[in-house]
């Protein structure tokens, strides 16, 4: 909830998922796709890989849903695996890795 916020209001949920990003995973046609939603009362994020089915992206049972509260922490481990990419070479400044 943001500051100012009645506590007593309802949360606020995702009547359909909202995707955020999607990029390519591999060269098999497999993407990673983020989104919010809102599961069981639940807002979520979900990081997971979808497949192609029948010329479209289709997701699979690979991937990591996580409570949206939970999205700093999940952030600053991000940001800590890229800085330690780049400190040992694996990515260079750009983000350009093997």
């Amino acid at each position: 909830r943001s500051a100012g916020l009645d506590p007593m209001s309802p949360r606020v949920t995702l009547p359909e998922p909202v995707v955020i990003s999607k990029f390519w995973k591999n060269r098999t046609h497999q993407a990673v796709v983020v989104s919010l939603s809102t599961f069981e009362g639940r807002n979520i994020c979900d990081l997971r890989t979808h497949a192609m089915k029948d010329g479209r992206l289709v997701p699979t049972t690979k991937g990591l849903a996580i409570m949206v509260l939970r999205l700093p922490e999940l952030a600053k481990a991000v940001n800590a695996a890229l800085a330690k990419a780049r400190e040992l070479g694996l990515i260079d400044d750009e983000g350009e890795g093997e």
